[in-house]
């Protein structure tokens, strides 16, 4: 029995010595997520996208290429542009957002026919972006996310309702794309900077064909293609 006192002192060592770890560790992940904690209250984050974006057509040649005495090889390259977006994000639960990032995107495409002809394509597109971004855990103020969506994009500036038809290939002025990205979130104490890179592919046709332009009936179809870098900042 003389030793009863000394195990109950280990023992009240221990559990004191576990509830300071516990407090301790708690301390640690409170330093370290400072400014991620000051966001946690906010159900709704608001903010501006500023990215700049590369697109091209992804083509589907017609049969008609095969033999074709003028034209024999179609191909579209890579040109850069700009986004600039508002952001309307609600807050899903500890792991899942739902965001709505309706803006403006300029855009360049090109088609080349035989290597040479090089045709650029401008457009200005009002986009209404819908998302569900999904979060790690945060570590230190920072965290990862990826995300997956879909956009819709009118072009404003679009040639379909232009009177010459003769010698334009015309796109369609309507852009329905599916979209996925991945990205970091940085918390600072008075905005979240969120660097995300995404890909984006359009799931309908963009050409108007037109029997009377040979450009035309060499190609069966063509979907637009981006990969943008946007510059996030929300709270």
């Amino acid at each position: 029995m003389q030793y009863l006192p000394g195990k109950k002192i280990i023992l009240s060592l221990a559990f004191g010595l576990g509830i300071a770890t516990s407090l301790i560790g708690q301390q640690v992940k409170t330093r370290e997520n400072l400014n991620y904690l000051d966001f946690q209250n906010k159900r709704f984050y608001f903010g501006m996208a500023i990215g700049i974006n590369s697109g091209k057509f992804i083509v589907n040649q017609s049969k008609n290429l095969i033999g074709n005495p003028s034209i024999n090889t179609v191909e579209s390259e890579s040109k850069n542009g700009f986004n600039v977006h508002m952001i309307t994000n609600m807050k899903m639960g500890e792991n899942f957002d739902f965001r709505v990032n309706p803006g403006f995107s300029f855009n360049y495409r090109s088609l080349t026919f035989n290597n040479e002809k090089d045709r650029t394509i401008e457009s200005v597109f009002f986009e209404v972006p819908i998302s569900i971004r999904f979060k790690s855990a945060p570590y230190k103020d920072k965290r990862a996310f990826v995300s997956a969506g879909i956009k819709y994009g009118y072009d404003v500036s679009s040639n379909s309702r232009t009177r010459r038809t003769e010698n334009v290939l015309k796109v369609a002025p309507h852009d329905f794309q599916w979209e996925v990205g991945v990205g970091m979130q940085f918390f600072n104490p008075f905005f979240i900077f969120s660097p995300e890179l995404k890909i984006s592919r359009a799931i309908n046709n963009s050409l108007i064909y037109n029997g009377a332009l040979e450009e035309s009936n060499v190609i069966q179809s063509m979907n637009s293609q981006f990969i943008t870098l946007t510059f996030n900042f929300e709270g």
